[in-house]
């Protein structure tokens, strides 16, 4: 076996490349060292040269490009190499497709090796438009040689780059993002440097793909806004959708948005969208899902993994505002939700109530806290579904699902890594029935997948 030989910074080589990471990057092998290309495709030749070398990888940039792949493509986007919020729109949509159903394979082959090439991993659903899908946008806004910009920071630093459009975002977010950077030029209006002078910070936007309405958000440094009135009126004529203009003040010197107080300009306090037969009522603050259209076809997935007939009790864990719960409560005998942040429980309530489900019920605090006195109650839940954040199921909460043992257990995942952690401990009494791939963000390297887990013989 040949022996891992150490490389270093500015060596040069020809490397194949064998698959795509989670960032995206191209992975290859030289000499037992694993190295990953950004910008390289799997199945192509490159003269790599290194960039960065860690204790288990080294990093590496493409000098030439020997062998191309058949499904690299040149790139619509004018700014996609610096801006960094994509990662493939240098590889086909249906290269995307692939390579994203084999990130999901990846992560099994290194967490759950007793499962991978045994378990079905279906091909990744995409979308008919991979494009102008993403219904919120937060531009940072700045002053260069007297000129207002908006955009975002070239990736890895702190330069911000003006963008005038962009492919992913629905055309009504750019549209009005541009316009109020253009008033905010007419009316001088301070803009904040990044460090202590100046007012306005960010312009979010977010319109409802269903509904058409869209909101403004100006992220300031204080409550003053010199020629406020003049601002909300000229930004009402930017875009008839515009139905809520709203302000949210963050004097920290901080990469966080949004601050704690946000306060209405003008007309209603959030906008209104739906998903599917479900409606909801947007505040500027309010999480909810980026790609709507997208999320209908993920959250069908969910449906049909619980397999529900009418009969069944449902917990929703790490709920939100309650979204997967209430997709499923039409089908179900009766949900029971919950999760640790209030507010998003609180919404939950209001969301159940208003579409008429009084049997889904929502609770503060965490799922293996309620899962372990529901069960003491005697209460056992048919199916439990989650959607934890990237970092996975908490290990208190696999020990409660082991422990009760629900008959059905549906895993909705944006990390196929921790994912596929988790899914190592829940094999001791599950067996993954097949696992579902779903593109909720073209021209990115993220993938969303849905687990059903059924109760091993």
């Amino acid at each position: 076996m040949q022996e891992k030989v150490k490389i270093e910074i500015g060596q040069k080589f020809p490397l194949t490349i064998k698959r795509l990471g989670i960032n995206g990057e191209g992975v290859g092998f030289f000499k037992r060292n694993v190295v990953f290309v950004k910008g390289a495709l799997p199945g192509e030749i490159v003269t790599a040269k290194v960039s960065k070398v860690h204790e288990n990888f080294a990093e590496a940039e493409i000098v030439r490009i020997r062998e191309a792949s058949k499904d690299r493509i040149k790139p619509p986007c004018g700014i996609y190499e610096q801006c960094g919020g994509c990662q493939l729109q240098h590889l086909s949509y249906e290269g995307q497709l692939r390579e994203k159903r084999d990130i999901v394979i990846q992560a099994l082959e290194k967490f759950a090796p007793q499962i991978a090439g045994k378990v079905e991993v279906r091909p990744t659903i995409g979308m008919e438009n991979p494009w102008h899908y993403r219904n919120k946008s937060a531009f940072q806004v700045r002053k260069m040689g007297g000129k207002v910009i908006a955009g975002l920071f070239a990736e890895g630093t702190n330069k911000l780059l003006n963008v005038e459009e962009c492919l992913v975002q629905h055309p009504a977010t750019t549209k009005i993002t541009l316009g109020v950077r253009n008033l905010l030029q007419d009316l001088e209006i301070p803009i904040y440097d990044g460090k202590s002078k100046g007012i306005i910070r960010t312009i979010v936007v977010r319109t409802g793909i269903q509904t058409g309405e869209s909101q403004v958000c100006l992220v300031t440094t204080k409550r003053e806004i010199p020629r406020k009135q003049e601002l909300i009126e000229g930004i009402k004529r930017i875009d008839p959708s515009i139905v809520s203009i709203t302000q949210n003040i963050n004097p920290a010197r901080t990469s966080l948005i949004f601050g704690d107080e946000t306060i209405v300009l003008d007309g209603k306090e959030t906008i209104h969208e739906t998903l599917g037969e479900l409606s909801f009522d947007l505040s500027s603050r309010a999480f909810f899902q980026l790609n709507p259209k997208q999320t209908v076809v993920l959250y069908d997935e969910v449906k049909k993994a619980a397999g529900l007939t009418g009969h069944e009790t449902v917990v929703d864990a790490y709920c939100g505002v309650g979204t997967i719960g209430l997709w499923l409560a039409k089908d179900a005998r009766e949900v029971r939700g919950m999760d640790v942040v209030p507010e998003s429980i609180e919404d939950a309530r209001k969301n159940a109530k208003k579409h008429g489900f009084s049997h889904a019920k929502f609770y503060t605090g965490t799922a293996e806290q309620w899962l372990g006195k529901w069960a003491k109650d005697g209460f056992i839940p048919d199916v439990v579904a989650v959607d934890p954040p990237r970092t996975g199921l908490a290990q208190s909460f696999i020990k409660t699902v082991l422990k009760i043992r629900p008959k059905r257990f549906v895993y909705t995942s944006c990390n196929p890594s921790t994912f596929a952690r988790d899914i190592k401990e829940l094999l001791r009494v599950y067996k993954v029935d097949y696992i579902q791939p779903v593109d909720m963000f073209p021209q990115t390297a993220r993938v969303e997948l849905v687990a059903k887990l059924t109760l091993a013989k």
